[in-house]
Order: structure tokens, then C-alpha cells, then sequence
């Protein structure tokens, strides 16, 4: 019964919201790309792929999750060498993380949780195994996987604080359909204890730490290896997973900054793509030098100029790039959008700053904050943060000293998190 009122909500708000939906698909790439994938068109070549061994479906819906999975995909492929490893996204910015760092021959687009386009995928993919990645459940997709007897493991699991009272306000409905997840392997205490609240089984759920954790720069980008040659002698501040109205500040900060500390270049990296035009516009407005990275592909440049904003306009450079940073601060954070990662620039020992709004990771801003690796400022501090930081060599050495302490005192949960999956697909193995 909790199903069809699910599908007759669900039903009901795509015929609601037809005409947006329509309108949306005419007027943006996005919103067309994979379409007819994820309404259940399963590519010919995904259903060869899928007929040549075994199967483990792994979902990490976007960019922040196809991250955190990198190191264990690269894993799993070593540990489960019988078997192939299929990755699903649902963003375009996922999709195309994603066949960079896995290869195209094994990405797809994830379908809707409508019953038929679930039902196309299970038929063409016939999956031992589910892998999701944090905590996207949906009903459809996890009720085919019970009906065929498919185990379903969730990694890097987590309900944030953000999510928590509506995930509450619902544990009607989830506490049938997480109740019967195989296994789930979350990030903190708090996670395992919010998610058995929910209705997953006690002894179905395990701390293993975070995923997040263990995320290495898979190799040096061709945008380090050009701003390393073409700015030699200059120190970089690295903007990151930036949010509309946060560029705009970093464009008002920057005559600040250049004005103390000439020898600066700023990389300013937008997080959704189809902001990159609006970001130039900005810089086009605000009369200060700028170059995008995109143009560099025909013809790299031999020097970049003090004081000069690189548009970062290019998808899967940025956790590179990181390793250059003289100072990084971490976007999604001055707005209240919940922040992004701030592990990417800890691994290389960096100073960090982010906006205090960062309830999407609050676990890890506050582990780093106990161990005073990270500064936390307002739009209004932005500027006296960033510059403390760049006059101070020997305090933000310190303070990239203690970040990557912490990320390495923390690391582990991958190796845990595969030896977890190897044991539950022997398990199945003998059960059958």
C-alpha cells in the first residue's frame, strides 16, 4: 500500500508539473541530456556490457558522491576481479565526472524511479548487487531489488542535519523499505543511529567512517601542469565549488588582495557548469583581467600574469588543481546552500577557509575546527581571513599541517568498506 500511494504521489506531481518540465527541456541542455535513459531506454551497449559478467551496480548520484567513491571503485575493481563494476549517476556533472575518472564503458545515467524505467534496467543488468552511495533511497528501485533478490548495501552512508526532520517527518514511509537493506555502512555514530531510527535493522548497521576521507587527487590535471609552468613564482588562491553570489564576493575581495600581495592569481572554479557564462559576465563586468581554462586547450599559455582570475570552466580539474593553493577556500559555503567538501584541499596540507554555512559537513568542518585546521568567516570577514592567511606563512603552514592530520588520522573507511561488500557477495555465493 506505501508503494502505490508512492507512485500515485509520484505520478500525479510528473502530470502536475508536465508544462514546467516541458518548457525546462526546451530551454535547457540539461534537462534533455539522458533523457530517454532515464525514462527507461537502456543503451545497447550497457546491455552488452552487462551479458559479459557479473554485475555490481554502483549509484553515486553527483559530482560530491562520484568523489567519494573513486578510491573505492578503483578498489573493488582489484578485489572483485570476476566481476564488473557499473556506475550510475543522475546529474550531468556526475555523468561526466564520472566517465573521466571510470571509463565510458561503464557509465550510465540512472533512471527515474518510475516502475517501468526500474524495471528495464533490472531486466538488461540483472545485478547481484546494489551499491548505493550516502542515502539515495528510492522506493522503486529498492522494492525491484528485494523482489529479485538482489542485496542492497548502502556506503558512505549518512542523513544530514539539513535532511533529518523531513526524513523523520517520513519514517512511515521508509521504515518498510529500509528495513529490509542488507547492509548499511555509515559515516558516523550520529548516521547509525538516525538511519536505525528510520527503520533499518540494528544489526544491518555499521560505522565504518567516511568515504570522504580516503579521496586522492587520481592524478595531476593538465590545468595544474599549465598554471604550475605558466605561473611560476606566483602563489594562488584557490576558490572552489563556487555558488552564485560567493563569486561575486571573491570578485569584490580581489583588488584587496592583490593590493597587499601583488604576486597572487585567483582559480576560481564555479560548481555547476551552467553557470560558467555567468561567472564571465561578472568578470567581464567587474574591468579586471581574467582568462577562461577552457580556451586552453588549443593553445596553452606560456605566462599568466600577476593579479589575473583563471575561469576555472572545465569538470574533474579542481581536486588537482587544490595542490597549487597558497590559501583555498571551499564554496556552497557563504551562502546557505550547506557547503562542499573540504577534504579536497586538506589532503595537500592546505590552509582552508570556508563560510559558516556548512551543515552538509558539519562532521568533518568540525573535526577539522577541533583541531583548529580550518577558518571559518562571514562575507564581511572574507577579505581579513584570506589576508591573515597570505601574510602569515608560517601560520597558514600550520594550519595546512594540522588538515592533512586530520584527513589522514581519519582514513580507513575504504578498505573497511570493501572488505564489507567481498563478504556479503561469499555470502550470497554460498547461500545459493
Amino acid at each position: 500500500m506505501t508503494l502505490f500511494l508512492y507512485n500515485m504521489a509520484l505520478l500525479t506531481a510528473l502530470v502536475a508539473g508536465a508544462p514546467w518540465w516541458l518548457w525546462r527541456m526546451a530551454t535547457t541542455q540539461k534537462y534533455r541530456t539522458g533523457l530517454a535513459a532515464r525514462l527507461g531506454r537502456v543503451p545497447v551497449w550497457l546491455r552488452n556490457q552487462a551479458a559479459t559478467r557479473p554485475v555490481v551496480w554502483l549509484h553515486a548520484v553527483s559530482v560530491g558522491e562520484v568523489l567519494a567513491v573513486g578510491r573505492l571503485v578503483a578498489e573493488l575493481d582489484q578485489a572483485l576481479s570476476g566481476w564488473q563494476i557499473l556506475i550510475s549517476t543522475t546529474t550531468r556533472t556526475g555523468q561526466e565526472l564520472a566517465r573521466q575518472r571510470f571509463g565510458e564503458s561503464r557509465v550510465f545515467y540512472c533512471p527515474l524511479d518510475l516502475p517501468w524505467a526500474v524495471r528495464a534496467y533490472m531486466n538488461a543488468l540483472q545485478p547481484r548487487m546494489l551499491v548505493l552511495a550516502e542515502t539515495e533511497f528510492w522506493p522503486n528501485l529498492l522494492t525491484a531489488c528485494y523482489r529479485r533478490g538482489v542485496m542492497v548495501q548502502v556506503v558512505n552512508a549518512r542523513i544530514s542535519d539539513r535532511s533529518w526532520p523531513r526524513y523523520r517527518a517520513l519514517r512511515g514511509l521508509w521504515r518498510p523499505i529500509l528495513g529490509k537493506l542488507n547492509l548499511v555502512l555509515a559515516q558516523s555514530k550520529v548516521d547509525s543511529e538516525r538511519l536505525r531510527a528510520l527503520g533499518c535493522e540494528l544489526d544491518r548497521v555499521q560505522v565504518v567512517g567516511n568515504l570522504k576521507f580516503d579521496v586522492r587527487a587520481m592524478q595531476e590535471a593538465e590545468a595544474t601542469q599549465v598554471l604550475r609552468g605558466a605561473a611560476s613564482g606566483l602563489r594562488f588562491v584557490i576558490a572552489g565549488s563556487t555558488l552564485e553570489g560567493e563569486e561575486a564576493a571573491l570578485i569584490e575581495t580581489w583588488p584587496k588582495l592583490i593590493a597587499a600581495h601583488p604576486n597572487l592569481v585567483l582559480v576560481l572554479a564555479p560548481r555547476h557548469p551552467e553557470r560558467f557564462e555567468t561567472v564571465a559576465s561578472l568578470l567581464r563586468s567587474a574591468g579586471i583581467k581574467w582568462v577562461r581554462r577552457s580556451e586552453w586547450k588549443t593553445k596553452p599559455p606560456e605566462t599568466i600574469e600577476p593579479g589575473t582570475v583563471v575561469l576555472l570552466d572545465t569538470i574533474g580539474e579542481l581536486a588537482s588543481i587544490y595542490s597549487l593553493a597558497t590559501v583555498a577556500f571551499v564554496g556552497g559555503s557563504l551562502v546557505p546552500a550547506g557547503g562542499h567538501n573540504p577534504l579536497e584541499p586538506a589532503q595537500f596540507a592546505v590552509p582552508i577557509v570556508m563560510g559558516p554555512h556548512y551543515v552538509n559537513f558539519r562532521a568533518i568542518v568540525d573535526d577539522l575546527r577541533a583541531h583548529d585546521a580550518i577558518r571559518i568567516a562571514s562575507k564581511e570577514e572574507l577579505t581579513s581571513v584570506l589576508l591573515s592567511l597570505l601574510a602569515d606563512e608560517l601560520l597558514a603552514a600550520k594550519l595546512g599541517a594540522r588538515a592533512i592530520e586530520v584527513f589522514d588520522a581519519q582514513a580507513g573507511a575504504t578498505g573497511r568498506t570493501v572488505e564489507a561488500l567481498k563478504l556479503a557477495l561469499l555470502e550470497q555465493r554460498g547461500a545459493q
